[in-house]
């Protein structure tokens, strides 16, 4: 079985605009960059998982060689569904879509996600229960997969399980439900 998580990324100057009102520019990329590496360092560190790739125009300044798959534009959920034939092509049987602003995710959330058996769809909630912070996905079977990030994606994402006639697991945990979007989530994530 081969397993990859993904993480998508954005041009540095693009990412977390929402905390412009408390984070220069300055302080929001080295936030950016901060908390990708150590998503990708969990994931690397996750024995189940063969491979971590980044979906985007950057790397962010992380160092050593790693496969990125480019953004064809039209947005996240665009950019996700052009990874899907990607992963195909390599041979991926279970994708693991993980966000990259997780500053607390653990070897243990990357391992469940990674984890599920054929045939069952993870989403992992955000901590308020309305947002996606992890999707898993078993390959072929979710091949058609429509992602739904924006308002309401867990809900949207459930459906889409239900859709593809996927079991369901939901994946809950305070360390992968803590997403840093808001300000008021900076203070959460420094609370450790």
């Amino acid at each position: 079985m081969s397993r990859w998580v993904l993480t998508p990324v954005k041009a540095p100057e693009a990412c977390k605009t929402r905390l412009s009102p408390v984070l220069s520019e300055a302080a929001r990329r080295e936030l950016v960059a901060r908390m990708l590496r150590h998503v990708v360092e969990t994931a690397a560190a996750a024995p189940d998982v063969d491979e971590v790739v980044l979906l985007g125009p950057s790397s962010h300044g992380l160092a050593g060689a790693m496969r990125r798959l480019a953004d064809p534009g039209g947005g996240l959920n665009a950019a996700l569904a052009s990874a899907l034939p990607a992963a195909a092509a390599a041979g991926v049987d279970r994708l693991v879509i993980l966000a990259g602003d997780l500053p607390r995710v653990s070897v243990a959330d990357v391992e469940a996600l990674a984890r599920l058996a054929p045939g069952r769809l993870g989403v992992a909630p955000d901590r308020r229960g309305t947002g996606t912070n992890a999707l898993s996905l078993p390959l072929p079977a979710a091949q058609d997969f429509h992602f739904q990030y924006g308002t309401d994606s867990f809900a949207r994402h459930s459906a889409e399980a239900a859709r593809l006639g996927l079991a369901l697991e939901v994946i809950r945990s305070e360390t992968l439900g803590l997403d840093v979007d808001e300000p008021e989530d900076l203070a959460e994530a420094a609370k450790t």
